[in-house]
């Protein structure tokens, strides 16, 4: 998937280095195979996760038992990214659905940060679910992702990578097995100076920054984000999670930089009539609102919930937490084992009347367990 990116730093952390073993304590072990402990108390355990900053493992806290996901970073990076992560976390600390942080600090070559360990994202399950969820699943993650980006908001702090990889439920069997959570803070930035709380101002000829295919118009045009576009975004992966996919992927071009063009010309011909088409309302509605916001202007977050309780309300659908993934498997969900997802599980499940083998949606789903960072290199069809 085709990422823009706001600067060098941005560019580096998205772009550079893939880090398969990873060497701390002056061992010259691999992790793979080197009992370690970092950070004092926590040992490292299986890679769950890689990206272009590095490294994610599942960890352990030995003084409580409790699992965490460690993801590593080289120190002699050109673009660290970890240490503002952290800080990130600590600002939003106590969010309900913003992942704890434990610890951030040097081991070896290497910065590392442990937060908790989480559930599949939202791209996962909807692999899992056929590559299309419900109209009532659609509503009930929309409510609950517009909460979190609207903490985020609250915290002065927009996202600015708005995508369903970044979007995670918790680990099955545990108390927020269902709760979308929020992860990954590499693109946030402050859209008020800490001292002055007064708003960044707009600017255009901007370097580009989050994922071409769910990203604002506004961002394709190089203007400077605000709230507007992490609420534009949002929009569009729920109608990517409506439709199956959006009108502007598989777009091709002979540079990223005029597929990336095109991406934005799609969008800015595509009527929202026209994306909406077939589904309630509601989704248009929303997607007018946050296009005529303000660059400055505060979004009215209870006005945008509303719209989506109100789709629930009209198909006679009460909001009762049950979410198509818990569907799969004759009920028992995705996590049939109780240790994550077996690729080889054949599942069906429900969309508009029709059962739908998910076999094919599984071809990506590993049979380890799920990692509580997005920023994992799994193959993806191009944007």
């Amino acid at each position: 998937m085709a990422h823009y990116h706001h600067d060098e730093r941005d560019r580096h952390h998205r772009h550079h280095g893939h880090h398969n073993t990873v060497t701390t304590l002056g061992s010259s072990h691999s992790l793979h195979s080197s009992p370690n402990v970092v950070g004092v108390h926590y040992r490292v355990g299986r890679k769950i996760g890689e990206g272009s900053f590095g490294v994610i493992y599942e960890g352990t806290n030995l003084l409580n038992n409790q699992q965490v996901a460690i993801k590593f970073e080289p120190r002699k990076s050109d673009a660290p990214q970890l240490r503002d992560e952290y800080r990130t976390y600590k600002i939003l600390a106590g969010t309900p659905g913003i992942p704890s942080v434990y610890y951030f600090g040097q081991e070896g070559l290497h910065n590392i940060l442990c937060i908790d360990l989480l559930g599949p994202s939202l791209e996962d399950l909807f692999d899992m679910c056929g590559r299309k969820f419900t109209i009532k699943t659609t509503v009930m993650l929309a409510k609950q992702m517009l909460t979190r980006i609207q903490a985020v908001h609250e915290k002065h702090l927009i996202y600015r990578d708005i995508k369903p990889d970044n979007f995670l439920i918790g680990r099955p069997h545990h108390k927020n097995a269902n709760m979308v959570h929020l992860v990954d803070f590499g693109m946030a930035k402050q859209y008020r100076d800490p001292k002055t709380k007064q708003h960044i101002p707009y600017r255009e000829r901007k370097s580009l920054s989050g994922t071409a295919r769910y990203m604002s118009i506004n961002t394709h045009l190089g203007r400077e984000q605000s709230r507007r576009d992490d609420l534009e975004a949002l929009g569009h992966v729920f109608m990517y999670f409506l439709r199956g996919g959006l009108p502007w992927q598989g777009l091709k071009a002979a540079t990223n930089k005029q597929k990336y063009e095109k991406i934005g010309e799609k969008k800015q011909t595509t009527a929202i009539k026209d994306l909406c088409e077939g589904f309630p309302e509601d989704f248009a509605t929303y997607l007018t609102y946050v296009r005529k916001l303000g660059f400055e202007e505060t979004p009215d977050y209870d006005y945008m919930r509303g719209l989506f309780t109100k789709v629930l309300q009209r198909a006679g659908e009460t909001e009762d937490g049950v979410f198509d993934w818990m569907l799969l498997n004759n009920g028992r969900g995705y996590d049939v084992s109780g240790a994550g997802v077996a690729a080889a599980t054949v599942a069906t499940t429900v969309h508009a009347g029709q059962r739908t083998c998910c076999r094919c949606a599984n071809r990506r789903v590993r049979a380890v367990y799920f990692c509580s960072i997005a920023a994992i290199r799994r193959p993806r069809a191009a944007v």
